[in-house]
This record gives C-alpha cells, structure tokens and sequence, in this order.
C-alpha cells in the first residue's frame, strides 16, 4: 500500500444560513437567495477540491462539544434530521453520513499515543453536530466520500490558548500518522468561523442582506490580518498571534479547529487559495484552502 497523504487543507466555516439559502433538498427551509459571496465562495472550493480525488474527509467541528477528550465518531453511517438550536427556522437537515471508522480508529490510537484522552463514540443514534454536518455539504455537496469527524475538547475554556495549542499540536501529528499509514488521500476541514462576535437578533426576512454586516470593525481588521497572512504563507504567525487573535476577535478558533489544520500541514509556507471572505449576522467567515505541493 502507498502511504497516505493529506491532500489539502481548507477552512471550512459552517454558519447555517449557507445551507439555508442554498435551498438544497435535505434542508427543510426555503431561502429566497443571500450570502452569495461566501456560497459562491464555497461552489469555486468544492470544485478545485472535488479534482483532488479525495478518499475520505476529516472534519474539526467546534460544535461537537466533548468534556472529557477528544472524541471521533466510531459508527458506519448515521441517519437523522439535524435541528439547529439557535435557528431552527433556517436548518432542518436530513443528513445520510458515513464514517471512515477505520480511519477513526487509527487517529484515535494514534491521539492516544501522543498522551490526549480520547474516545469512539459508539453511539448508532448519536446525533451529528451541524458544523460536521454545514462544512461537509458545502466542501463536497454530493456527499460522496466518508468522513471523520473529530470534536472539540474545550481546552481553550477550561485552561487556556496555550494549553489548547498544545493539544492541537498533538492531535495533528496523530492525524497525519493515521493517514500515512492509512495509504488513503484525505480532505482536512477545519470547521470554524474567524471573528465570530454576533448578532443578538434577526430580522423579520433573514436572508435581507441590507442587514448583513461585520459586527465592527476591529474585529474585521483582525480577519483582515489573517487573511492577509494566508495569503502571505505566513502560518507561523498566524500560529503564533493565535492567543491574541481568539481574545480580541472573539474567535471560534479558540475551539483548535484552525490551529490543527496549520499543524497538520506543517505550517505551510506558501499562499492559501482565498475562496471568499463575508459576514453571516456579524460574524467573520474565510473560505480558503492549502494544496500541498501545488495550486488549486
């Protein structure tokens, strides 16, 4: 068997508006358009990435919350409607999943060798989070290929980025042994927002775009700084403003989702493909992705 590889990485955000105004048949919820630059965003991202070939999808969600670990999802395949706490006026998804569980299983040997707690979740009638669930059918509508889904374990609110960083590290040098020896080529997406301080409430018309904007603009100088050092190559920095940015952005990376994905391509040094960038009810979203070895 040839030894595996990761064959990119992107930054897959996940707001639920995006299904919501794309009106696919999964979602329950009709849309009369909006978001149309992060969707289309997204339409030109899943294109490049559907011509990578790609065996199996990896996926850092935020909102697959664990307390005691990380967690992977150990189960062949999960059936079930998907209903967003915050908005369920806008997501009902009908999701059909399946697991990589032998991927699975050998990054959560492989995590647990480099000292995390981890754990399968075994679970037939577990209930997938929508960050998997919003970034996989964005990066790959037709959903054709099985996935690992990867939760989050909160180290940055029990202890701090440091400590949060230090386990991202961990868990990425566990991904990329799983998938080398696993001889499969694999998509990495880490599921999460840049700034993401938000709106309180909606409008009466969610998809009213004469609504949708960054919540101020410090926090759209901050996403302007790392998008600016995506495009730069510069992921060491970006790795290591990484406390400062998750503080005064507000940032959902504090989750690891990002500082995993930087880790697991080992800090690339060449420019991101920057898809889009937009608002989603104030919150900063960043399409992009890292090809190793060559462009999108």
């Amino acid at each position: 068997m040839s030894a595996g590889r990761i064959v990119a990485g992107a930054l897959a955000p996940h707001p639920p508006h995006l299904i919501y105004a794309a009106n696919p048949p999964q979602n329950e919820p009709k849309a009369e358009c909006g978001w149309e630059v992060l969707r289309w965003g997204y339409e030109r991202m899943a294109k490049d990435l559907e011509a990578l070939d790609v065996d199996t999808i990896v996926v850092f969600s935020p909102h697959w919350q664990t307390y005691i670990g990380t967690h992977f999802l150990g189960v062949p395949s999960f059936q079930s409607l998907s209903v967003d706490p915050i908005f369920p006026n806008l997501f009902r998804y009908h999701y059909d999943v399946q697991v990589d569980v032998a991927l699975a299983e050998a990054m959560h040997d492989a995590a647990r060798e480099e000292g995390l707690v981890t754990s399968m979740m075994r679970n037939p009638d577990f209930r997938v989070d929508y960050g998997t669930i919003v970034s996989c059918h964005l990066a790959r509508p037709a959903w054709d290929v099985p996935i690992v889904s990867i939760s989050s374990c909160r180290s940055t609110a029990f202890y701090n980025v440091d400590v949060m960083q230090e386990q991202a590290m961990a868990l990425a040098r566990a991904t990329r042994r799983a998938i080398e020896a696993s001889g499969k080529r694999v998509l990495l997406l880490a599921s999460t927002s840049l700034s993401h301080r938000h709106f309180t409430t909606e409008a009466a018309v969610p998809e009213d775009m004469t609504r949708e904007h960054i919540y101020n603009h410090h926090l759209y100088l901050w996403d302007m700084r790392l998008i600016d050092q995506m495009k730069r190559g510069q992921t060491r920095a970006m790795w290591e403003q990484m406390p400062e940015f998750v503080e005064q952005a507000v940032s959902e990376a504090d989750s690891g989702a990002l500082s995993w994905l930087l880790a697991c391509l080992d800090f690339p040094n060449y420019a991101a493909e920057v898809y889009a960038y937009g608002t989603v009810i104030g919150t900063g979203n960043a399409v992009a992705a890292w090809v190793p070895g060559g462009a999108v």
